[in-house]
């Protein structure tokens, strides 16, 4: 066996390895949360959150006491050594994000990563992400889809969307209220007024909302609309 074989001959950890567990975390609804994600989140020894007050939240809600560490992107190229080193020594750990599956426009990639490296195993638990429920209920074809999450604020912007123009695959974005109608206003100008869409936000929560038409329509709805909450927009391909 070599060190492509397993990667972890080349790990500079040693010990007996603990567990990483990827917990999916409602999207809004708290009932969302699968019993397994509990009964993992009640048995490790350590919860990473991305924002320890919301995860907090969730735990009080399930009436689960655990000890909470924070890890998002600004610290974890900081805290992934000190991890990795503690999933060496035997310790279990889960990773949650706000909501939904890290590692879907959330941290987790680079831990997940360096603990493969490490030979530490790791459970991907099945659980929400906010794209899934947003896409199915479109109406527009999921059989193919192409997931872009964020667009880039400013640099490389036009350039990616230069290059969707030409996407014939359904299209998924994640967005902020505040830039939802600049966003919109740009597929217009890329993609057409005529390509259809829908915009989810407030998914499972009380104030659900999906408008769905196409993009004149519908930026047209939200150009005088004050919107909160997290946005999912799905964008049919071209020619689809």
């Amino acid at each position: 066996m070599n060190k492509k074989d397993n990667p972890g001959l080349s790990s500079p950890f040693r010990g007996t390895a603990g567990m990483l567990y990827i917990v999916p975390t409602p999207i809004g609804n708290l009932k969302d949360i699968t019993l397994r994600g509990l009964e993992v989140l009640k048995q490790v020894d350590l919860i990473l959150a991305e924002d320890t007050r919301t995860t907090s939240n969730l735990l009080n809600h399930y009436q689960i006491t655990k000890a909470l560490s924070p890890y998002h992107q600004h610290n974890e190229h900081q805290v992934w050594q000190h991890l990795v080193h503690q999933l060496m020594d035997g310790k279990k750990i889960a990773l949650v994000t706000d909501a939904g599956t890290p590692g879907i426009s959330d941290p987790a990639f680079l831990l997940i990563r360096e603990s493969i490296k490490a030979g530490v195993k790791i459970e991907c638990l099945p659980g929400p992400t906010a794209f899934v429920p947003a896409l199915v209920n479109s109406g527009i074809p999921c059989n193919r889809f192409a997931f872009e999450g964020f667009l880039p604020l400013k640099k490389g912007r036009q350039t990616l969307l230069k290059e969707l123009v030409e996407e014939d695959r359904t299209m998924i974005f994640y967005e902020s209220p505040l830039r939802l109608t600049k966003t919109l206003r740009d597929f217009i100008q890329y993609f057409g007024a005529d390509r259809l869409c829908c915009v989810s936000r407030e998914l499972t929560k009380m104030f659900e909302e999906n408008k769905r038409g196409t993009l004149e329509d519908v930026f047209n709805y939200f150009k005088e609309k004050a919107v909160k909450g997290e946005i999912v927009i799905i964008v049919e391909g071209r020619d689809s």
